[in-house]
């Protein structure tokens, strides 16, 4: 398991409005990490950097 110690995090710009926000880290190496903004200390889902990417790039449909 890679440590999250140094993670440095910032909310995401894919974040909306209305307290419904995830922060991401991802100065981690190898990973990206995810949490949600308003529960620091739950927990965090990591993916591979290439996962991250074709997320953020092909965002599921509702």
């Amino acid at each position: 398991m890679t440590s999250l110690t140094n993670a440095e995090w910032r909310t995401s710009t894919r974040s909306g409005a209305g307290g419904n926000c995830v922060e991401v880290a991802t100065n981690v190496p190898d990973v990206v990490a995810v949490r949600d903004s308003k529960d620091t200390t739950g927990p965090v889902l990591t993916f591979a950097p290439a996962q991250w990417a074709t997320f953020i790039t092909n965002p599921p449909t509702r």
